[in-house]
């Protein structure tokens, strides 16, 4: 067990986040999410919903500032509608850790499986609500500098 990490991240997960490079996008994709059909390497957080999910992502995983929309969800099919609670939680998830704004795009059903061909990792997670998916977009962690002080 290690400090400040959630437990909901499993080791495969936080390897995953780690090995990502900026630019890079994983899939946060409700329990609904067709992902067998993908060569992308697929990751379990059963029973586990996508904001509290976010919730120990985003403090270790930096959105991309450079892109417009470093958020995408799926959005509904014609003559579906989109469950507006569920945007809403994942932006109070985003709030708690962050306080910056970051766009959502909202992408039409067959694009997004399109999109998700290029990601790093698919998580499959407990998320219920339809169009629940979401994915991430890496961007570069700040820099950290030891002081001169911590190697004597």
């Amino acid at each position: 067990m290690l400090k400040g990490i959630s437990p909901l991240l499993s080791p495969e997960l936080l390897s995953v986040l780690c090995e990502m490079g900026h630019g890079d996008e994983i899939l946060l994709a409700d329990a609904h999410f067709p992902s067998l059909n993908y060569k992308t390497k697929v990751l379990r957080a059963d029973g586990i919903n996508i904001d509290d999910l976010m919730l120990g992502i985003l403090p270790l995983f930096e959105l991309d500032q450079y892109a417009e929309f470093p958020l995408v969800m799926m959005d509904a099919v014609a003559g579906d509608t989109l469950d507006p609670l569920v945007e809403f939680r994942y932006r109070k998830s985003m709030e708690t850790v962050t306080s910056e704004d970051f766009k959502i795009q909202k992408m039409e059903r067959f694009d997004f499986y399109k999109r998700v061909e290029g990601v790093a990792a698919i998580v499959i997670t407990g998320e219920l609500a339809k169009y629940g998916n979401i994915i991430l977009k890496k961007g570069v962690t700040p820099v950290f500098t030891l002081k001169a002080e911590s190697y004597e």
